[in-house]
């Protein structure tokens, strides 16, 4: 399989080869191998996995995002991501980076995600009158 994963300044990965990858959705982890069907999954923050040839297992976290597969090619748009050598490795960075949000960040995610439900009631009143 062919995956890239797209940060929004950027591409963090874009890598030929992919044996199977394991991703976490909001319903639980799942599995991708190369012959299953097209789908498209909503992604919640965790670890990606997929293996490369034989560099073996690669981990990488992810924050919420989604996730499109299409025939071979597969990708992932995620907010932010960071990859480790190994899980414990991967965790401390998680944590310096992920849980480092300043105050501002989070008061912008959490004014967006009140501009984003006003919006859809307004959408869903308007569809009523």
């Amino acid at each position: 399989m062919h995956l890239r994963i797209l940060l929004p300044y950027g591409v963090y990965a874009d890598l030929s080869g992919v044996a199977r990858i394991v991703a976490r959705g909001r319903d639980g982890s799942f599995g991708l191998l190369p012959r299953r069907r097209d789908c498209v999954a909503a992604l919640a923050p965790g670890i990606l996995i997929y293996e490369v040839g034989a560099c073996g297992d690669v981990y990488t976290a992810v924050d919420e995002g989604l996730l499109i597969k299409i025939g071979f090619d597969v990708t992932v748009s995620v907010r932010n991501a960071i990859g480790g050598p190994n899980l414990d490795r991967l965790r401390e960075a998680v944590e310096r980076q992920f849980q480092a949000l300043t105050g501002r960040q989070k008061r912008v995610r959490t004014v967006m995600a009140a501009m984003e439900s006003s919006f859809i009631r307004r959408i869903t009143e308007f569809e009523h009158e």
